[in-house]
């Protein structure tokens, strides 16, 4: 069903604005989510025209893999009409007021019923700011919904996401924010549910009688590229564990809902997170190791410190693995295995849920011949997306031998292109008010407790950087995380 919507983006000129926004928002439109009651307004400091303006959302669309037939088609022209530049400065009230107006004409010219969509692509520092100003200066409509889109990182510890929050909150209710994390767009990270709670067979078996551990990795091939400036200052730990793993194992962690809906779900969730142990400093120590890379094997890749933007003597992370513990009720005791890290031997993100020994194997034929392969069910992230399940069968020898398969589905290429993108799915989402796939702020206020104690401890200590070799799938340190509980990294390379 289209949507009515004025669209105001902060940070209009931004990078993340040019990549995701823009070719979600045509995406929408291609499907028919958008028509022709809605418009777009771009903001940032530089002196853009509409029709420069217009120019820039063609290109995007171009460089978001679109053919050129399609995006110089009258669709797209048709499309990037909708969209209206204005120079802002978000600390200048005048410049609010100038807003409001160009706001309430399209309201008018686009019959959008008071309905606004506030995209705050910007820093973090600016979101106060504008939250207040979009208040004071009567933005917000008293008809239609207001909405409004923050990305994270939300604060850099518990006490700056507070402020941050408290700041936002002045303006617009809890209702109102949608906290953006687009892992929770992820198409294979939604289907956890289904998953879980989809199927008897393993809805069964997910409890702590059954499953040894779990194991979470989202591993990056790349380097930190152009973002060594926000690296420097955030860390593998502020960057992906505080939010997209502490997502995950939440999802992986939760009790079953009593339905599917936003409300039951975050309930569930918030309940996951304040499961998790919150460590002492010793045990932080203990439970979670970090890392930085160096050359690769052959000398060809700078390490980290040698990278354009970085400190020569830097102490920021780019790799952290840990152990968490839950006291969820159907998974006290079962350990949680987390890492992620850049520079590693290739981009993939899975998810391995480990199930327990057999006690006994009735196949041995020797006493040397003891254990069966253990059970493990792979969730399959990105780049491939599936499943793989293995399991123990009849070797076909002349002996009763057993040996292990592998039980595979992977969606094919043509599956993969008709499932939306994760900005477009959010999107989507906050058009029609689902917040099921947004963050809530008891989430990130949770998983900040978790992720402070480990931070404050670190940036007492000094680390012997580097310690892994790019290309390698990280220190010494965390193979030895498990190896001291008796197991191993499940790892599955890309197919």
């Amino acid at each position: 069903m289209a949507q009515s919507a004025l669209f105001i983006i902060f940070g209009g000129t931004g990078d993340l604005a040019y990549r995701k926004l823009y070719p979600s928002l045509f995406r929408l439109y291609e499907k028919g989510y958008l028509k022709d009651d809605f418009a777009v307004i771009g903001t940032a400091r530089r002196p853009w025209t509409d029709e420069h303006y217009h120019e820039v959302v063609m290109n995007a669309i171009a460089d978001d893999g679109h053919e050129s037939d399609r995006t110089n088609s009258e669709l797209a022209h048709k499309f990037a009409s909708h969209f209206y530049y204005q120079s802002h400065n978000v600390n200048d009230t005048e410049h609010y007021v100038a807003l409001r107006n160009l706001a309430d004409k399209l309201d008018a010219k686009y019959n959008l019923k008071g309905n606004r969509i506030y995209y705050l692509a910007m820093a973090p520092r600016f979101f106060g700011t504008i939250a207040g100003h979009l208040k004071s200066e009567k933005l917000i409509t008293d008809h239609g919904y207001n909405r409004l889109i923050i990305e994270k990182p939300f604060g850099r510890d518990l006490q700056t996401a507070k402020d941050l929050n408290d700041a936002i909150s002045a303006a617009f209710s809890e209702e109102q924010i949608y906290r953006i994390d687009h892992y929770l767009g992820k198409e294979a990270i939604q289907s956890i549910a289904a998953l879980r709670f989809g199927n008897e067979v393993i809805g069964s078996l997910w409890n702590k009688a059954h499953i040894d551990n779990i194991q979470i990795t989202l591993a990056e091939s790349l380097g930190v590229e152009e973002r060594a400036g926000y690296y420097e200052t955030a860390g593998a730990l502020r960057d992906m564990v505080q939010n997209h793993i502490l997502q995950i194992v939440s999802l992986l962690t939760m009790e079953e809902p009593k339905a599917y809906t936003a409300s039951e779900l975050r309930d569930r969730k918030v309940e996951a997170l304040r499961n998790i142990k919150i460590y002492s400093p010793e045990e932080a120590l203990q439970n979670f190791v970090r890392g930085q890379y160096g050359e690769d094997a052959d000398h060809e890749q700078l390490d980290y410190r040698h990278e354009e933007g970085t400190d020569e003597n830097s102490q920021i992370e780019t790799f952290v693995a840990g152990k968490l513990e839950t006291e969820s009720p159907s998974l006290a005791g079962v350990p949680i295995y987390v890492r992620t890290g850049k520079r590693l031997a290739q981009k993939s993100t899975q998810i391995s849920i480990v199930f327990k020994d057999l006690k006994q194997n009735i196949f041995a034929n020797s006493e040397s011949d003891t254990k069966l392969a253990q059970n493990v069910l792979t969730l399959f992230i990105e780049p491939d997306q599936g499943y793989r399940f293995d399991i123990n069968v009849k070797s076909g020898e002349q002996s009763y031998g057993v040996m292990p398969i592998h039980l595979d589905y992977h969606k094919s290429a043509a599956k993969k292109a008709k499932v939306p993108e994760a900005y477009e799915k959010l999107i989507h989402d906050a058009l029609d008010g689902n917040r099921t796939n947004f963050a809530h702020w008891h989430e990130v206020a949770q998983a900040w407790r978790i992720v402070d104690v480990v931070r404050k401890t670190w940036d007492k200590q000094d680390a012997d950087f580097p310690n892994y070799v790019s290309g390698t799938m990280g220190p010494e340190a965390a193979e030895e995380l498990l190896r001291r509980d008796h197991r191993t990294w499940v790892y599955n390379p890309k197919r």
